[in-house]
């Protein structure tokens, strides 16, 4: 299962995202909404899911075109 490690600042959120694999990628998916869920203030809320869901629909875009390209 992938994981993200905020005190690692090697790589990006959207490299770490870029390294899954499509199961990690959807179980990623999955506990950033229990995380969201964790969290107490509502603007924090927003603010984290927005971006954790921009930039995993924005990497499953990116395979679903290499897919397409690909076949």
């Amino acid at each position: 299962m992938g994981s993200f490690l905020p005190e690692e600042q090697e790589f990006t959120l959207e490299e770490q995202i870029k390294a899954l694999g499509d199961e990690e990628l959807l179980d990623f998916w999955e506990e950033t909404h229990f995380f969201n869920k964790t969290l107490e203030g509502e603007e924090e809320r927003l603010l984290t899911k927005v971006n954790y869901e921009v930039l995993i629909l924005k990497e499953l875009k990116i395979r679903s075109c290499k897919r397409i390209l690909d076949k």
